[in-house]
């Protein structure tokens, strides 16, 4: 059993990663449906928070059939990374974890992200500082290192233990590597068969199918898998990992109809959240990843991304429905392009 604190993740839970301006209250309980075992908000600016942005502020919601959530925070600053930590533990996640992975110049010129990478007395220090004023278990995303040079993160994650805390997620690649080249899991490995180590380690970075997950799993001896670009627009990716893992098999993909059920869902959920104007503008980029492979698609697309209508674009998901009835699938769809936090 992996247990995060209280928390108990089952004996191989498969984590949606943390993305920006995609793990959202909407996206989140569609993968949750699907097999998702613990959930991130997308990341949330501690200087945000402490100011009362409005955007920052919203990204707390959580709601009680997405649990168990994490709620995700960075910053630079040990003085609003903690106030965000008093913040964040009164919208009472299960969990609160600090990015320390995300590689874009915007937050690492901040000396946040993976930009903290380069400054490990720093990190340690305001980590330590977090775990002891935090009520609720402290968690971290990070890398491998900043470069090909500081690959540090079997020490990191030692010296994370050291302080507290209870969990880690480690992407396979460097800050320089952005989301390019193949992810490598050795030193993800190395943590967790540091026999120092007792704390759960997840693995992430390009498992896309279930034998990547299956072969990570045993080649690495990771405590559960991290999954972020593969679940956009694909959200059985979840489900049909567990059902490979029970059976050896492969877990039919999802028809048209499935697909159309699903997409509304999001949509809807969607439209509560946000109200219909922003939460129409919101489900735009979805639209695409669900319907990858589509043949022909590209006038539906363009439709779907236009109308700023519900009822028309419930309408345009009927059409689909009855237009592509029975259409066969390949198993697995990843999205090619979105960034991990």
């Amino acid at each position: 059993m992996v247990r995060i604190g209280p928390l108990e993740l089952g004996e191989f839970p498969l984590l949606l990663a943390p993305m920006e301006d995609v793990s959202d209250p909407p996206f989140r309980a569609v993968c949750h449906r699907n097999g998702a075992d613990l959930m991130y908000t997308e990341f949330i600016s501690s200087e945000g928070l402490i100011r009362d942005a409005h955007k920052s502020v919203q990204k707390l919601d959580i709601y009680d059939d997405e649990r168990p959530m994490g709620i995700q925070i960075f910053g630079g600053e040990r003085e609003a990374m903690l106030q965000a930590v008093d913040r964040v533990a009164q919208a009472a996640p299960n969990l609160i974890d600090i990015n320390y992975g995300c590689p874009v110049k915007q937050v690492v010129c901040k000396e946040a992200g993976s930009g903290m990478l380069r400054n490990l007395p720093k990190l340690l220090s305001i980590t330590a500082d977090m775990v002891r004023r935090s009520p609720l278990p402290i968690t971290v995303k990070t890398r491998l290192g900043w470069d090909e040079d500081s690959k540090h993160v079997v020490y990191l994650a030692e010296a994370l233990q050291d302080i507290g805390v209870q969990a880690i997620a480690i992407h396979g690649r460097t800050r320089v590597q952005m989301y390019k080249g193949q992810a490598d899991w050795t030193l993800i490995g190395a943590v967790k068969n540091n026999p120092r180590m007792q704390i759960p380690i997840f693995g992430n970075g390009d498992v896309d199918s279930p034998e990547k997950a299956l072969a990570n799993r045993n080649r690495y001896g990771v405590d559960g898998i991290m999954i972020g670009r593969a679940a956009i627009g694909y959200p059985w990716i979840f489900r049909e990992i567990k059902h490979f893992f029970q059976t050896g098999v492969h877990l039919d993909p999802p028809d048209t109809a499935e697909r159309i059920r699903t997409c509304l869902i999001h949509f809807e959920r969607s439209l509560q959240w946000k109200g219909e104007k922003l939460g129409i503008l919101e489900m735009r980029r979805h639209y695409a990843p669900y319907f990858k492979g589509y043949p022909d698609f590209k006038e539906y697309r363009m439709r779907l991304v236009q109308s700023p209508d519900s009822h028309e674009i419930r309408a345009i998901l009927n059409e689909i429905d009855q237009q592509y009835a029975g259409f066969p699938l390949q198993a697995g769809n990843p999205a090619e392009q979105a960034i991990e936090n």
